[in-house]
């Protein structure tokens, strides 16, 4: 096989950290080689300087043979570089055809048929289920990356970067983005795939490359690296048995003679959920769970007052409160960790410290702020109890891997000391061994007398974690599982099975 790129040696630190040191990278072409390692491992880090938004510090790129200077995005564009992001950077506001052109090609904005009638021909090649003159917004998250990708392959791409493209995905969707990759495999470009989904990468790549604190820990064909030393090889030491995770402190703190801590009767919202029934007691883990879209998340948004509740009621204790917004919940010790980080959690340029007590300093009033010393304080505890990665309490969170952006937001919600805690996909994106951290934080809290509600696109998680689960459909209460039921098996079962199941 050709190379098509070569990384050699390359090296980059910021202030307090050594990012990448040494690391070595080949991609062929025609290839699908995923870049794997924890969150902090290097990947983005390594990807930016690909792309040019970095500079390395040493080090050499050769593409096609040829040594290359990558110092910005455009650079890498014209060298044939092209990086589709797990946040879509198009223009919602404007045309797929304006899309895939805008930026690049201005003498053919200037001609609408020929602009239109070239994306038709290129998504068409592509089997891309969109048209030109249609508004990007009203494509699904997956056509827009797909969009994405038809934008860099009529750039003449010779290396595609997907970072994280499937995050947002439903198994059909994942399924046609992996269609139009081996589309492109077979047309020669080499495709770097970054993803935290095991299952995936033993689907559709070639070659694994793994990194782990910045260093290079090796490349391997997929048929000669299984799941278990992969797994191995990121963490840097043997995973424990997960089905293990448990442990001792399975149901050990709950009587189920309690009273519920808190519970909803007829609860609905203006996003579509039906009227739900809903209770937790203390020291309980329990889970929302449904396919795609079927109002796990709603529910729990319902519950906090994150969106309008338009019937129903809430109890704490036995006794009805009155939630119309997020600053109410968390006065009666209800905390919610949101689904996307990104929009509804980090302050991006803002530091750790500041993103940690934002929870607190809000119930407390900002005309009463806390002293510099308080806060170094509570950022201090927590960044030592969960073990943030970062260099210090004062590096905007930004800057963090995904991983530690999402312990730093666990942070701001366990220094309210809530009663309730909400934990919307806590662990998407993030590497194999921080979900294994937040999954044994959650029982470790829980055995303490803290009351969770998990929820998780990977089943296996929940039914690791949970004593209980809420089966939804199509925004519905179809059932609900515990003990022996709380299986793969049921938990689709009752998901088909819709109310007939919830009857039983």
């Amino acid at each position: 096989m050709k190379k098509i790129l070569e990384l050699k040696n390359i090296h980059k630190s910021f202030p307090g950290v050594l990012a990448l040191q040494g690391v070595d990278f080949t991609l062929n072409e025609g290839e699908i080689h995923a870049l794997m390692g924890e969150n902090g491992a290097g990947k983005s880090t390594l990807i930016k300087v690909l792309t040019g938004v970095y500079t390395k510090d040493e080090g050499e790129i050769i593409l096609d043979g040829k040594s290359v200077s990558i110092k910005s995005p455009q650079d890498a564009q014209r060298d044939g570089i092209s990086t589709v992001y797990q946040e879509i950077t198009l223009c919602p506001n404007l045309s797929v055809a304006e899309n895939m052109y805008i930026g690049r090609n201005e003498n053919i904005l200037q001609n609408w048929k020929q602009m239109n009638e070239g994306a038709d021909k290129i998504l068409k090649s592509l089997d891309i289920p969109a048209k030109a003159t249609q508004q990007l917004a009203n494509c699904s998250i997956a056509v827009q990356q797909m969009v994405a990708i038809a934008r860099a392959v009529d750039m003449d791409c010779k290396v595609l970067i997907l970072d994280e493209p499937t995050s947002s995905l439903d198994e059909l969707e994942v399924e046609k983005l992996f269609k139009l990759m081996r589309e492109l495999k077979a047309r020669g470009v080499g495709i770097i795939f970054v993803t935290h989904f095991l299952d995936q990468v033993y689907e559709v790549c070639d070659k694994i490359t793994v990194l782990r604190d910045g260093k290079l820990v090796g490349e391997f064909e997929i048929a000669d690296l299984p799941r278990v030393q992969l797994v191995s090889k990121m963490l840097g030491k043997e995973l424990d048995d997960l089905s293990d995770i448990k442990g001792d402190t399975e149901g050990s703190n709950i009587d189920k003679d309690d009273e519920p801590l808190f519970e909803t009767y007829e609860l609905s919202s203006d996003q579509g959920i039906k009227p739900f029934d809903f209770y937790i007691r203390k020291g309980e883990v329990n889970g929302f769970t449904g396919l795609l879209g079927s109002g796990r998340s709603e529910c729990v948004r319902a519950i906090f007052g994150a969106d309008k509740v338009i019937s129903g009621s809430v109890r704490k204790n036995g006794k009805e409160i009155r939630i119309n917004k997020p600053l109410d919940a968390m006065k009666n010790g209800i905390a919610y960790l949101p689904e996307d980080r990104k929009i509804d959690g980090i302050i991006g340029d803002l530091s750790v410290r500041d993103n940690i007590i934002l929870a607190l300093q809000v119930m407390k009033g900002f005309f009463k702020p806390f002293t510099k010393a308080e806060a170094n304080k509570f950022a201090d505890e927590y960044i030592k109890l969960l073990s943030i990665k970062t260099a210090s309490a004062d590096t905007p969170i930004k800057s963090l891997s995904g991983g530690n952006q999402q312990k730093c937001i666990i942070a701001r919600w366990l220094l309210t000391h809530p009663e309730y805690l909400i934990l919307d996909e806590p662990t998407r994106g993030i590497d194999v061994g921080t979900k294994v951290d937040i999954q044994k934080l959650i029982l470790k809290l829980a055995s303490e007398g803290m009351s969770i509600t998990f929820i998780s696109s990977e089943t296996d998680e929940m039914l690791r974690t949970c004593s209980r689960l809420v089966v939804l459909r199509d925004r519905k209460v179809v059932g609900e599982l515990t003990g022996n039921e709380l299986n793969q098996n049921q938990i689709m079962n009752t998901i088909a099975g819709g109310e007939e199941n919830a009857e039983k």
